[in-house]
């Protein structure tokens, strides 16, 4: 079965960084870009970032440009997501999704165009 396990959500003060982890299984990764989502209560799901499948092009929402960072591990089947210098407006649930690339041509900002999403891991930033 196609599993994305999202995890490293919690809580923490504005300023402080998370490390969120997205763990899949089921399908050949190589193959898969990555994205994070979020959404936060009573908010539309909010794209944040994506990383292609192997050459590491990643891409970031205005809102998270230069604090977060994307990265992933092919061999551990992974994908992370630094996050530092949080701010309240982060609190969301932050899911990871998988798309078959590649990049190139794939809108992936576009929760559409993804084949397989995870569960979700929640973060809550307080001020």
């Amino acid at each position: 079965d196609v599993q994305l396990q999202a995890s490293g959500g919690g809580l923490v003060q504005a300023g402080g960084s998370l490390r969120l982890s997205c763990a899949a299984s089921g399908f050949f990764f190589d193959d898969y870009v990555i994205g994070w989502f979020r959404q936060a209560p009573g908010k539309e799901r909010e794209w944040v970032s994506c990383i292609s499948s192997r050459d590491g092009r990643s891409y970031y929402a205005d809102s998270v440009k230069g604090r977060f960072t994307i990265a992933r591990d092919n061999a551990k089947s992974s994908v992370y997501l630094q996050m530092n210098s949080l701010k309240p407006e982060d609190t969301a649930v932050y899911y990871c999704a998988a798309d078959k690339g590649p990049l190139d041509g794939l809108d992936c900002w576009d929760p559409d165009e993804y084949d397989y999403w995870g569960q979700g891991t929640e973060v809550t930033v307080s001020s």
